[in-house]
């Protein structure tokens, strides 16, 4: 698990802070006593978790800048000097990718190069953890889970985008940043595959436990667009607490873990969409299931998941929520939110998910 004080007064930098994902790993961040400096755009809504837990008042800083823009992420990375870069920022959603594939490319490829980039030409970085995803494999539908020297690919143009920039993030790192040469460059740099992380504070279109929650509050039937199709479910502080023990280990053995990670749910929690939203609406306590499936929407993939045995044996990070946990967790919080203080509901969640 994490060490607590390796985190203390270390400067990171956290790119697209102002998302689900990247909300939730300041606020861990901050509670261990790092110094966050923030990068991302605005967030979508006023309900966003960044919005609702008061991120902002946890960071040293809280910057809005597009990674598509090269010279500002480098300006950002020369004044603040970060020891350790957390990149997430990314277009994340397969159904608009289709709507802006361009910008979908321009902002998970070319971002993710400007940021590495800035991380080469700036002496303070010693750690760099490039958040990709699960889709970043060319999915043949398999039963057994991807490895991480699997084929990359993807059939969409968000999935392929993610390939690529694995791709790049491969290239970077043994044009620039290779292990053999740590003595003169100084920097590790690694990148991070996750299953379909869910948790509180999401309210993305398209995604399943925000859509089940806005129809829940809206007073209407949840339409379930892909009811059959198989994911990998997880906690949105399962992956992160394995982003966090990555970079600790990579501070500490810089050529030993500079590689490719997956870090999904154990085979329990990988379950078709019908059944997530079946067990939230139980945990919430309100809503009805609709079958929404079109057989001529876009293509989106059935079945996918991921082999950890990598981060496990090696790195010792192993998930620690089964399916029905991270729903109950879930649930908790959407069912809180509104009366209650999401900052410290977060707080509360973090340190009940490090005492399971």
């Amino acid at each position: 698990m994490v060490n607590v004080s390796f985190y203390q007064g270390k400067k990171v930098l956290v790119t697209g802070h102002t998302g689900f994902k990247g909300s939730w790993l300041c606020l861990w961040l901050h509670r261990m006593g790092a110094k966050v400096v923030g990068v991302a755009l605005d967030p979508q809504t006023e309900r966003d978790n960044y919005v609702l837990s008061d991120v902002n008042k946890r960071l040293e800083a809280d910057l809005r800048a597009d990674v598509r823009d090269g010279k500002r992420i480098k300006e950002i990375f020369q004044q603040y000097q970060p020891d350790i870069v957390f990149h997430l920022a990314a277009q994340p959603l397969v159904r608009l990718s289709y709507k802006q594939p361009v910008m979908t490319y321009e902002t998970n490829v070319m971002g993710t190069i400007h940021v590495m980039e800035a991380m080469r030409q700036t002496e303070s970085v010693r750690v760099g953890v490039m958040i990709t995803t699960d889709k970043c494999y060319e999915n043949k539908e398999q039963l057994q889970g991807y490895r991480e020297n699997d084929p990359l690919g993807g059939y969409d143009p968000y999935s392929s985008s993610k390939g690529a920039a694995e791709i790049a993030i491969s290239s970077w790192r043994r044009s620039f940043m290779n292990p053999n040469d740590y003595d003169r460059h100084k920097k590790s740099l690694a990148s991070v595959r996750a299953g379909n992380v869910i948790g509180g504070g999401d309210w993305a279109k398209d995604r399943i436990v925000p859509d089940c929650i806005r129809a829940i509050e809206a007073g209407r039937p949840i339409d379930i667009r892909s009811p059959r199709a198989i994911r990998p479910w997880q906690h949105v502080l399962e992956p992160l607490g394995g982003y966090l023990l990555l970079a600790q280990k990579m501070w500490k053995e810089p050529t030993k873990f500079c590689e490719a990670w997956n870090f999904g749910p154990l085979q329990d929690s990988v379950a078709n969409v019908w059944t997530v939203a079946s067990k939230l609406t139980k945990y919430y306590g309100s809503g009805i299931l609709h079958d929404a499936s079109n057989p001529t929407a876009a293509h989106e993939a059935k079945l996918l998941t991921l082999d950890i045995t990598k981060a496990r044996e090696r790195l010792g990070w192993t998930p620690r929520l089964n399916l029905d946990k991270t729903l109950q967790m879930t649930a908790d919080w959407y069912r809180r939110y509104s009366t209650e203080d999401a900052g410290r509901l977060c707080e509360e969640q973090i340190d009940r998910y490090l005492g399971v």
